[in-house]
């Protein structure tokens, strides 16, 4: 049973005001990131639909045919930005795969229906396009941190045939959500969230993977840190019990790692979350 009560939904949620030097991190994001983009031979800003919001940035691998990761990022779909995040590609790229992260609109200009579709539009992108950025559209992989973590699920339960005539119907095979949003309707009694979100019961209804049939095809792994809140811990099961373990086969808890820093074990070669996204990838 979730509590409702408006401060403790606050507590749970505000990850700013959990971890005191998340400026800190969000800088070293930034200042990494564009590191990244100084070495890697990006192409960065290609646009996969006609709105401003709708672009991304590819870190190709070295040969032909290698599988392809697609970032998604978090920020409670209101905030951040991709170049924040292409400091998860370099490890990828040097261990053989293709990196593609994403940009969407934010809310509240535009509604967390409005993103997740984007999304879809940028995932079928991805796979028609991979093949120019030495991807194999076939190995194709996922992973999302935050609200990118809730789009990487809601990505595994998409019917592309209604997407697009060519695409397959599992164009996503696996996704990894990292400290992942599943069940919304806390998320809409949040105070601090509400006036961006906008949530109402019936957006929770559509946008909430955890009461989504599971998926026929796909595996997704969960992970969060071990130093987040309860909501984030339970969050991290929730999705396990409701899909099961035949489609949710990896629910970890990462130590010592709280909101923010959970993401540095994706980016850094000897984390276990990299090490996840290895064998999404069927590169371990």
């Amino acid at each position: 049973m979730v509590q409702n009560d408006a401060a403790w939904l606050d507590a749970q949620y505000n990850n700013r005001a959990r971890v005191p030097d998340h400026a800190q991190i969000l800088r070293r994001w930034s200042e990494t990131s564009a590191f990244a983009r100084e070495r890697l031979a990006g192409r960065l800003d290609l646009a996969y639909g006609d709105q401003p919001g709708e672009r991304l940035d590819v870190f190709p691998a070295e040969k032909a045919g290698s599988p392809v990761l697609v970032f998604i990022h978090g920020g409670y779909w209101r905030s951040l930005d991709k170049s924040d995040f292409s400091f998860v590609a370099p490890a990828f790229v040097q261990a053989g795969a293709t990196v593609v992260v994403v940009n969407y609109a934010l809310c509240p200009a535009v509604t967390m229906e409005t993103i997740a579709l984007q999304l879809t539009r940028a995932m079928a992108w991805v796979w028609r396009h991979a093949a120019e950025h030495q991807g194999d559209p076939a190995r194709l992989a996922v992973a999302g941190h935050s609200a990118g973590g809730h789009l990487a699920a809601m990505m595994l339960s998409c019917r592309w045939r209604e997407v697009g005539d060519d695409l397959p119907a599992n164009l996503v095979g696996a996704a990894m959500s990292i400290s992942g949003l599943y069940d919304l309707e806390p998320i809409r009694l949040t105070p601090f969230l509400q006036g961006d979100l906008r949530l109402t019961p019936a957006s929770v209804r559509r946008l909430s993977p955890a009461f989504f049939p599971r998926p026929k095809a796909g595996t997704l792994y969960t992970v969060v840190g071990l130093d987040e809140s309860d909501e984030f811990l339970r969050q991290n099961q929730l999705i396990r019990d409701q899909w099961g373990p035949t489609s949710v086969p990896v629910c970890e808890t990462v130590p010592g790692r709280n909101h923010f820093d959970v993401v540095h074990s994706l980016a850094e070669p000897d984390g276990r979350l990299h090490e996840l996204g290895l064998r999404l990838l069927n590169l371990h």
